[in-house]
């Protein structure tokens, strides 16, 4: 299956004339080798990717195709929408139609997106008109109140010598019934003034995922105005996040700040609306109760405070951010990053991983930080030349939604409900508390080390009982030898891993007991 970027490469060989083995020699390659890299076999990067650029005379961003690979994925998942059913699509070709045809491919997702969203309002409507306990009891109100005017008035229409007595009382039911209808009626129509459908149900979230991921979830800006702000409050990167949250502790706008750590969902959303203060996809903090999470959510007060012109500039400028909704959230998310970023110094917290070898445990102990916090800046060590191992990172509750991914090449996340529940960030609900491992190997025989621990977010009570998360980074099978979590593993590409898929609706694996829905791709 053809990608994105080998299509961009062939047809700009073809354009400028050159044969296979005329690139390859000029890149210091073999023609076989550069063959795989055309047909999508082989990804590229670092030294090779900038000189397949430089030799035909492309932008080295053209040839980054996390986002061909989002979106071919995302395109296999819309052909099994049972509304194209009857159109015998083949999933095989979407990725030349991405390589050659982008902007249509982007168009065709859009729409998707946006009648996918149409279904979800109505879809939510719906329930509400059916399962709303307040919508049910007041029309049974009416029908009672109806029923009973209904009766009394046939009595006065029926009856032609009712007592004086009789008649008044019957006209006081008549007009209380009357009243209580129509105060019934009142409410009803105060209840559909208040209920607003929602306007974008899914589409800004996915606006922040193309945001996050074309910029590789790093952000030179944030990094650099972080180090000078830390620079400005005096806590140098060896005073570590206490020291530096004993100063933020003094700063006047933080002490005054909200800055509790947000964990429900309805608290987050209605944070994004009110200029992104509440908890963001990506980033937050962990128990929120515990020293962790409050000093990351100073923090990011402060980086909402004095960085907020640098955040507000990379927004503008973000073309993926169509919906206002999704701007708020983008806000937020920058907002947590940065809080990351004034913590956790790039180039400390970097040379503390690979001298620990990314063990999450000594992390935690010498960051004094999250378990979760520590993972999601592991994922954004992504500097051009001081590369940390590239992570992927998810997390999910126990119903299987994903609440935060971000991607790697060849390691797409579903867009649309669970993922694969052989992943180890599922398996780790079985065993709460201690990291699972696991190396799997997905269909097209790419391998990758699963790394999983659960996490609870909130105090615990038992009128309101902590939320159970579970959380993940993913890395390629080849830098498993420099985490501690691939110590005792055979990581040749002879011993066996686990197969998995990404999710049942795009996996092939047909013989899987697992399997809870009807693969679309050919098999």
């Amino acid at each position: 299956m053809e990608s994105g970027f080998g299509l961009k490469i062939r047809e700009k060989r073809k354009t400028l004339g050159l044969t296979q083995a005329e690139v390859a020699r000029s890149v210091g390659i073999s023609t076989s080798y550069f063959n795989l890299i055309e047909r999508g076999k082989r990804s590229i990067g670092g030294a090779l990717l900038l000189r397949i650029a430089r030799a035909l005379d492309l932008d080295p961003a053209a040839l980054d195709d996390d986002a061909e690979r989002r979106l071919v994925t995302e395109l296999t998942e819309t052909a099994a929408d049972p509304l194209l059913s009857g159109l015998d699509l083949d999933a095989a070709a979407v990725p030349a139609l991405v390589g050659r045809h982008p902007a249509w491919a982007r168009a065709l997702a859009l729409l998707h997106r946006e009648c996918r969203d149409r279904g979800e309002v109505i879809s939510a409507m719906s329930d509400r008109l059916s399962q709303d306990p307040f919508l049910s009891d007041v029309v049974h109100r009416m029908l009672t109140t109806i029923a009973g005017i209904r009766s009394t008035a046939e009595i006065l229409d029926s009856v032609d010598d009712l007592e004086a007595t009789q008649s008044r009382r019957f006209r006081a039911n008549l007009a209380a019934e009357s009243t209580r209808l129509s105060e019934a009626a009142q409410a009803l129509a105060d209840f559909f003034d208040r209920s607003e459908a929602p306007k974008q149900a899914i589409t800004p979230g996915e606006e922040v995922d193309d945001f996050i991921i074309a910029h590789g979830n790093h952000f030179p800006a944030l990094e650099e105005g972080t180090a000078r702000l830390r620079a400005r409050l005096g806590a140098n990167a060896a005073g570590g996040p206490v020291a530096l949250a004993a100063v933020l502790a003094s700063r006047k706008d933080v002490a005054e700040g909200n800055h509790r750590p947000l964990s429900a969902p309805r608290r987050a959303r209605a944070g994004y609306r009110n200029g992104g203060h509440g908890e963001d996809p990506l980033w937050d903090g962990d128990e929120t109760a515990s020293e962790a999470g409050r000093r990351f959510a100073m923090a990011r007060h402060a980086v909402l405070h004095d960085l907020k012109d640098t955040i507000d500039d990379l927004v503008a400028k973000a073309p993926q951010l169509i919906s206002e909704e999704a701007r708020q959230r983008v806000v937020s998310v920058l907002a947590s990053y940065g809080a990351a970023a004034l913590l956790f110094p790039y180039d400390p917290f970097l040379e503390d991983a690979e001298r620990l070898r990314y063990d999450i445990g000594l992390m935690r102990r010498r960051y004094q930080a999250s378990f979760e916090q520590i993972c999601q800046r592991l994922v954004s060590l992504r500097r051009p030349g001081a590369e940390g191992v590239p992570f992927a990172m998810l997390r999910v509750d126990p119903a299987g939604n994903l609440s935060k991914r971000f991607p790697l090449p060849r390691l797409p996340m579903p867009r649309h409900g669970a993922a694969c529940p052989l992943w180890a960030v599922y398996r780790a609900f079985q065993t709460p508390g201690p990291v699972v491992r696991q190396l799997v190997e997905l269909p097209a025989g790419d391998r990758f080390l699963f790394v999983a621990r659960v996490v609870r977010k909130g105090v615990d009570s038992f009128a309101v009982p902590a939320r159970q998360l579970s959380v993940a980074i993913v890395c390629h099978a080849q830098y498993a030898d420099r985490l501690v979590y691939g110590d005792g593993l055979d990581l040749s590409g002879r011993a066996r891993a686990e197969p998995v898929g990404v999710s049942c609706r795009v996996c092939p694996r047909v013989d899987c007991q697992h399997r809870a829905e009807d693969p679309i791709v050919p098999t």
